[in-house]
């Protein structure tokens, strides 16, 4: 079985960003609800390192002011001293209702990093409406309620469930950047509860590992086989469950949207761990369609928000 070193894949991504990262008090720790406490100029330059520089390239903003060429504001962040939350939006224009980047995070009790939401938007990519169902009522990306025709839509141009538009391919970045950010503060893991099966699978892909739910991802991947229960539910009774979408990451991750499981997606618990050696080996993927392209970024890339 196939296992992959995701160290070395963003090393050279990590040493083009240690030096853009706010220096801190040597020897102090932080947290979320630390940072929160800092005056706003010093809470602004450390949330704002976590932004991939190649979004500063090429929607024309300043890194050092966060503004665009006019000099108007683009960086927002939301958070209230004596918390542990904080909310980060970047757009690429004033009046876009799409951040290109959006984070939410906060601490755990455990004194580890916890990523609720991450999304990286092509804000000039056809935005599909799967966010609001038909009367314009938010859906929660789909998980709460859904607009069938828009999700249809973002599915046959290529998009996975919860994408409004494509994204960037900046994950890995993004990752860096956090890897940094965390050294810094002396956080020693993040983690995730991936929203859909696909997210899941590009966090394997990076390095992320299973606090809870791997055997219910190798049970899905197995039930995808032929002769499979998941297989054979693959019946073109909806457009979601399409023949064949058990040979794409992607078409798996749309027909378990669909409900496919006869239950509703259970969100994994994952950890990321900061600062391990290099050419650190993880477990085998959980997907065995994925593992052949397991060195080819682009692939991966595709199925990431």
């Amino acid at each position: 079985m196939a296992k992959f070193s995701h160290r070395t894949s963003y090393r050279q991504t990590e040493d083009r960003a240690q030096h853009d990262v706010p220096d801190l008090q040597e020897g102090r720790t932080y947290r979320i609800y630390t940072i929160n406490c800092l005056p706003e100029e010093a809470k602004r330059a450390i949330y704002s390192s976590l932004i991939p520089p190649e979004i500063f390239t090429r929607f024309h903003i300043v890194p050092e002011t966060l503004c665009n060429q006019d000099g108007e504001p683009m960086f927002t962040y939301r958070c209230r001293a004596k918390t542990s939350t904080v909310r980060l939006e970047l757009r690429h224009k004033t009046d876009f209702p799409d951040p290109v980047f959006l984070l939410e995070m906060r601490d755990t009790s455990f004194g580890d990093l916890e990523i609720l939401f991450i999304n990286i938007n092509d804000p000039y990519s056809e935005r599909f409406h799967i966010d609001r169902d038909p009367l314009g009522n938010d859906t929660a990306f789909g998980t709460i309620s859904r607009n069938i025709p828009e999700e249809v839509r973002a599915m046959q141009a290529g998009l996975a469930p919860g994408q409004t538009r494509r994204g960037l391919r900046l994950f890995q970045s993004f990752l860096a950047r956090a890897n940094l950010f965390c050294q810094q503060l002396g956080i020693k893991r993040v983690k995730v509860e991936p929203m859909a099966y696909h997210n899941a699978i590009m966090h394997e892909f990076y390095g992320f590992r299973y606090m809870t739910g791997r055997t219910m991802m190798q049970d899905i991947d197995h039930e995808f086989a032929p002769g499979g229960t998941l297989f054979d539910r693959l019946d073109a009774s909806t457009p979601f469950r399409q023949p064949g979408f058990e040979r794409t990451i992607k078409g798996r991750s749309w027909a378990i949207h669909d409900g496919i499981l006869g239950h509703a997606w259970q969100c994994p618990r994952m950890y990321y761990a900061i600062d391990e050696p290099s050419g650190k080996l993880y477990p085998e993927f959980t997907c065995h369609v994925f593992q052949r392209y397991a060195p080819q970024f682009l692939v991966i890339e595709n199925i990431s928000q």
